[in-house]
């Protein structure tokens, strides 16, 4: 089967920092689908782990979203059978989604939304997961308790950040303020529920109480926390939260928090897969958001395709997401003949 994959770290710059292999189709274990992969999308994962260096010289496949048809299933799978389209974020310890056909355990994947085309359904399981759980598991927010509260999302125009600005605002009710730095990041938040949007280079506090918020129940960080850690930490309400999904660059200071008792939480949606705790959790996050997509509430955060999966159209989309600059995600689909 044809795959992309990497042998050893390089620059993206580099004409085999990604390379088209071929691979023997995978087999499924007993809890595994068989995935025909028709589109992924490319999230900062994709780009960390292709620097990551290997042990021995066999091809690591990267990719975590997908969507695709189910081609076989294993022994003991019981919510699938073949022809049944889903869509999932994958795990980091398997071989990724960049490949025509792809395994992934039945518990973290759900059927895809109807209304979503292929394409549209593969720029969100990862970042839809990420945000769900940052903001319900690691923050406690619900749409029994949220109602009406303010969440401030870092970073409100990247994958995450899009996600966590819907489900917030759309989902559980709140009133969102997210920091773009450019005009069209700011549309972006703007069109994904968004109620204000505030330019991060200028500081997060008195942007925010310029719009006549003292305070906001909670924080979603989409970036390095290190650089608005002390913002944050300032503008967090008493027995509020903060939530951040990349690592910190140097130690973070949490007695800023104690004075308030305020709840600070890591998230990683590989968390489940990787420790097996709880899988079925992130199969029933994907199959609630997509009667939220079909019902009109969510929508995909697909923002451009870049044609076949590929090794170019890859290098392509890493290189774009090594840049910073990308607003919400990037799409590839189909297969070269």
């Amino acid at each position: 089967m044809k795959a992309v994959g990497f042998n050893t770290p390089r620059d993206i710059t580099d004409p085999h920092a990604l390379e088209d292999i071929q691979l023997a189709r995978p087999e499924p274990g007993p809890r595994d689908l068989l995935v025909a992969v028709e589109a992924v999308s490319v999230n900062p994962i994709d780009t960390k782990v292709r620097q990551r260096p290997l042990s021995g010289e066999q091809y690591k496949v990267a990719g975590y979203d997908a969507a695709g048809r189910v081609e076989a299933v294993g022994a003991e799978v019981r919510d699938f059978k073949p022809g049944d389209q889903v869509w999932y974020a994958g795990t980091i310890n398997r071989q990724g989604s960049n490949a025509q056909f792809h395994c992934v355990d039945e518990r973290i994947a759900a059927h895809k939304p109807d209304s979503l085309g292929m394409q549209e359904a593969a720029a969100m399981p990862l970042t839809t997961l990420t945000a769900w759980e940052g903001l319900e598991d690691q923050l406690g927010l619900t749409p029994n308790n949220a109602k009406g509260k303010t969440l401030l999302v870092i970073g409100g125009a990247g994958g995450v950040g899009s996600m966590a600005t819907q489900i917030a605002a759309r989902h559980l009710g709140m009133m969102v303020i997210a920091t773009a730095g450019r005009t069209e990041s700011a549309q972006w938040c703007s069109a994904m529920g968004a109620a204000y949007t505030v330019d991060y280079r200028e500081g997060l506090v008195e942007p925010v109480r310029a719009l006549g918020i003292k305070q906001v129940d909670a924080i979603f960080l989409a970036q390095a926390p290190d650089p608005y850690w002390q913002d944050a930490s300032e503008l967090v309400a008493p027995f509020g939260g903060i939530v951040a999904i990349v690592d910190a660059l140097g130690p973070l200071d949490l007695n800023l928090l104690k004075p308030k008792s305020v709840r600070f939480a890591w998230e990683s949606m590989f968390t489940h897969s990787l420790s097996g705790r709880d899988m079925e959790r992130q199969g029933d996050i994907l199959t609630r958001a997509a009667r939220l997509v079909d019902s009109g509430l969510l929508e995909t955060t697909l923002s451009e395709g870049l044609g076949a999966i590929n090794a170019a159209n890859l290098r392509e989309a890493h290189r774009r997401i090594e840049s910073g600059n990308t607003i919400g995600k990037l799409v590839l689909a189909g297969w070269d003949k």
